[in-house]
């Protein structure tokens, strides 16, 4: 037990296991589980019932860490792997209960709860009633264990995937319709009081998520303090935080504690392999590191970030079959010329190959189409820009709907880079009431994205925006777009704005200045040079796609 290569904190749970050994492998089961490693997390309940033949708990485990959870619910599994799973899980738990007679009368009360979410071994059409009698299940668990911080931590999480990722209506900032966000939030604001609770990964957890989408995801800081490094080497964990940071316009911290994330992911990696569905939340922190390092005008650390995601993102992972990994990956294989588009190094964009595979590689296909459009029109070679943006249009023709980014459809992300490729075209046309009308296009479908950090769409589509009107001198409407990027006025959806971003402090510096709001603009400056202190490239407007900038 003293050889195990990871470190997981001090997290325990007393059991009525009599092994040593049964109740360590339990515990790191349990850690694992909150830190969404359930690959792991069953590896190790399986061990702790191998010491224990008799430990019910150890079979719950096996079968809480097969099913869903919030960022893999019934709906998104494959057939295949929708049919073993259940079984399985069916299987473990009716274990389980034959072996719960020895059991604490709280590890009784989990497993009867957890039939009540593997009711049977076949798929059904609708699983809603099986999440619900589940629910229901915690709900009672919880009232005969209301001081258990565990028990709090699986009620709430059992009443969050309800709703994954639909907590909050974004636009309005009020609950969405249908989901039990004022239950959970009033939940874990109580259990956080609690001796201890700030000492635990899941409940830590469940709050930054639940807080991320909601007006005031700064209420999360102290949890997301408290969760930095509880679990040294629960990748997940490490980068959880950062969900939170990101929102605040703490972009240094985002790329400090992804990076801390990566290292510990790499040497999970090392031990256990690449081919894993671990490594979708490996892509995700790099993809995180990226998308601070954008926001802060870091471009060596996100041309870093991008280089090692495409080390992770390889043709042997997305060809796995017994599961969709193209489906689930290849949509992070384009982040690098996000990147570029994001500091304008069209040379470098109109040199960039095509996939050798462009069915596998079909997202990043289309996307080289638009990045290179993009560097064509603001390189002034309309035609050449025009040229790519039909093979753009056949490219996306041919992405597949199956293929996502975390929570958004590829095919909604290209929608957004097609209005974009069409904003930047006219503008160079000349044509600029189209090329405005199509940007705000690109903005609308950006704002209307499903809710995902990082976004959807990793450069916001008012800061090209706002930087053409500017090169225009519509001075009063790139003000009043950048106010609402970085959170001024009330405009956006708090999810939506981007506080402290050094691009839109650049523009909306420039646009008091010009406006004669000087007092305005003093505060603003001081904004921007915090904001450019850590930038290692000089910042001149608010996109590389205004050509003419302001002295």
């Amino acid at each position: 037990m003293s050889t195990y290569p990871y470190d997981l904190g001090s997290h325990t749970r007393t059991t009525s296991t009599t092994s040593p050994a049964a109740q360590a492998w339990f515990d790191r089961g349990l850690v694992w589980c909150y830190a969404f490693n359930h690959e792991e997390a069953i590896r190790c309940f399986e061990r702790a019932a191998a010491d224990d033949p008799g430990f019910a708990l150890a079979h719950w485990g096996i079968a809480y860490a097969v099913g869903p959870n919030y960022n893999k619910d019934w709906e998104v599994f494959p057939d295949e792997d929708l049919r073993t799973s259940l079984r399985r899980a069916h299987q473990e738990v009716m274990t389980a209960r034959d072996l719960a007679a020895n059991a604490s009368p709280v590890e009784r009360d989990l497993v009867e709860a957890l039939c009540a979410r593997f009711p049977a071994a076949d798929p059904v059409d609708d699983f809603v009633p099986w999440k619900l009698a589940y629910a229901d299940a915690m709900a009672q668990v919880h009232a005969a264990h209301p001081d258990d911080l565990d028990v709090l931590a699986i009620y709430a999480d059992a009443l969050m995937t309800l709703s994954a990722w639909q907590l909050w209506d974004v636009a309005t900032g009020q609950p969405a319709e249908g989901a039990r966000t004022l239950e959970i939030k009033a939940l874990l604001d109580a259990a956080l009081e609690r001796p201890g609770a700030m000492e635990h990964p899941g409940l830590l957890h469940l709050y930054v998520h639940l807080m991320e989408m909601s007006p005031t995801p700064e209420a999360a800081l102290p949890a997301a303090d408290a969760l930095r490094g509880l679990v040294p080497d629960g990748g997940h964990l490490l980068h959880m935080p950062t969900h939170i940071d990101v929102l605040v316009g703490d972009y240094e911290q985002v790329i400090r504690w992804n990076t801390e994330a990566i290292a510990a992911d790499d040497r999970y990696a090392e031990r256990e392999g690449p081919l894993n569905f671990y490594s979708l939340y490996r892509a995700h922190d790099h993809h995180f590191r990226i998308y601070g390092a954008m926001f802060s005008a870091q471009l060596g650390v996100a041309l870093e970030a991008a280089t090692a995601l495409e080390g992770l993102v390889t043709e042997e992972l997305l060809r796995i079959e017994t599961m969709p990994m193209a489906d689930w990956l290849e949509g992070f294989a384009p982040m690098r010329l996000h990147v570029l588009v994001r500091f304008g190094r069209w040379d470098e964009l109109i040199a960039t190959p095509l996939p050798h595979d462009r069915e596998l590689w079909a997202t990043t296909t289309a996307m080289t189409h638009y990045a290179r459009g993009v560097a064509h029109a603001a390189s002034e070679r309309v035609a050449e820009a025009e040229a790519e943006r039909e093979l753009f249009r056949a490219a996306v023709a041919r992405v597949p709907e199956s293929r996502y980014l975390f929570n958004n459809t590829c095919l909604d992300i290209l929608a957004i880079a097609g209005a974009m490729l069409d904003g930047e075209v006219a503008y160079r046309r000349g044509d600029y009431d189209t090329a405005f009308a199509d940007l705000r296009r690109a903005i609308d479908l950006d704002d209307t994205l499903p809710y995902d950090e990082p976004w959807g769409w990793m450069q916001p589509t008012r800061h090209a925006y706002g930087a053409l009107l500017l090169e225009q001198g519509h001075v009063e409407e790139a003000a009043a777009v950048y106010a609402a990027d970085l959170g001024v006025d009330a405009t956006l959806g708090r999810p939506r704005q981007h506080p402290n971003n050094v691009w839109s402090l650049h523009g909306y510096h420039e646009c008091l200045g010009r406006l004669g709001r000087g007092e305005e603009a003093a505060v603003v400056k001081q904004q921007l040079d915090l904001a450019t202190a850590r930038a290692d490239i000089p910042i001149k407007a608010s996109c590389f796609c205004r050509l003419h900038t302001a002295a």
